[in-house]
This record gives structure tokens, C-alpha cells and sequence, in this order.
């Protein structure tokens, strides 16, 4: 009984992180397609964790539901996007066949993927990182390169994200009229 109701809260989370995301792609106000995402985002931070993938469900919230969408509506808001019927992407029938076309090859590739068998040796890790899963955890495994061999990137691209958000603010920032 618990493995049926275990699959039943797994589709179920997974039936409403599509749907999230079609209702996401088909919004034209920029801030309900935000809260569309950010839904979308917590459906599949469900689906890891319900996975054991405890670690990157919670990244999952963090990063991309938080931070991400913040900057989002922050730019929504600085850039004060106006009418509703100007933030349409795509314009007349040609833009919407090629649109619903490119989505339908997605489709089957998604479907041709589905029935496709992994390899049984993609299935298993190595020795060394299995021997340093265990021994440092997920979070240490993801962590020792990120603050050893990458830390120069890491600070790097921190400053170059402050640079950013100080640039938006400073290009936002409305001018006093004389």
C-alpha cells in the first residue's frame, strides 16, 4: 500500500509541474507567469526530495524559486513592462505553427527517451566516487570542488552578480524631471 501511494503523490506532483509549466508559458502578464514558475519549481523540488534527493530539492526552493524569481519580478518591476497586449512574443498564426510544431518534436523525443533502457554501466557509480559519496555525503561532494578548486569562479561570478544588480538599479533608476 505505501509504494501505491507513494507513485500516486509522484505523478500527482508531476501532473501539476506540467501543467504549472503550461499555464507559465501561456500567461501574458509577466507576473503571474512568474508565480506559474515558481510553482512549477516546487513540484519538482517535490519530486527530489520524494527521489531522496534531499540536497537539490532543497537548492531546488532556495535558488531557483527564491533568488531567481526575486530578480525576476524585480526587473518585471524596473522595467515597468506596460499593456498587456504589447508582451506577446510571438505574432500571427506563422510564429504559433512553428511553435506548436518544435514542441511537438520535443514531445517525441521526450517519449522516444522514455522507452529507450539506460545502460546498466551508466546506472552504477565508479569506485572513487562512490568510495567519496560515502565518505563526504552529497553535500561534501558538491562542496569540496565548489570551495577548493573553483572558489576563484565562485567569487568571481558573486561580484560579477552584485555588478549586476547595482547596474539594474542604477539603469532603473527614474530620472527627476525639469
Amino acid at each position: 500500500m505505501p509504494d501505491f501511494f507513494y507513485s500516486v503523490v509522484f505523478y500527482l506532483f508531476g501532473l501539476i509541474a506540467i501543467a504549472s509549466a503550461l499555464a507559465f508559458v501561456t500567461r501574458k502578464s509577466p507576473v503571474a507567469a512568474a508565480l506559474w514558475l515558481v510553482n512549477t519549481m516546487f513540484c519538482l523540488a517535490a519530486l527530489y526530495v520524494m527521489l531522496d534527493a534531499h540536497f537539490i530539492g532543497a537548492i531546488q526552493v532556495l535558488v531557483y524559486a527564491g533568488a531567481i524569481m526575486v530578480v525576476f519580478l524585480f526587473v518585471v518591476m524596473l522595467l515597468n513592462l506596460g499593456h498587456v497586449g504589447d508582451l506577446s512574443d510571438i505574432r500571427g498564426k506563422g510564429g504559433r505553427l512553428v511553435a506548436g510544431l518544435v514542441g511537438l518534436g520535443l514531445l517525441a523525443q521526450i517519449m522516444a527517451m522514455a522507452r529507450a533502457r539506460t545502460p546498466e554501466s551508466l546506472m552504477r557509480l565508479p569506485g572513487s566516487a562512490a568510495a567519496e559519496l560515502h565518505d563526504l555525503g552529497a553535500v561534501g561532494v558538491v562542496a569540496k570542488p565548489l570551495f577548493g578548486q573553483y572558489v576563484l569562479a565562485f567569487e568571481v561570478t558573486s561580484i560579477l552578480l552584485l555588478v549586476a544588480i547595482i547596474g539594474a538599479v542604477v539603469l532603473g533608476k527614474r530620472r527627476p524631471v525639469a
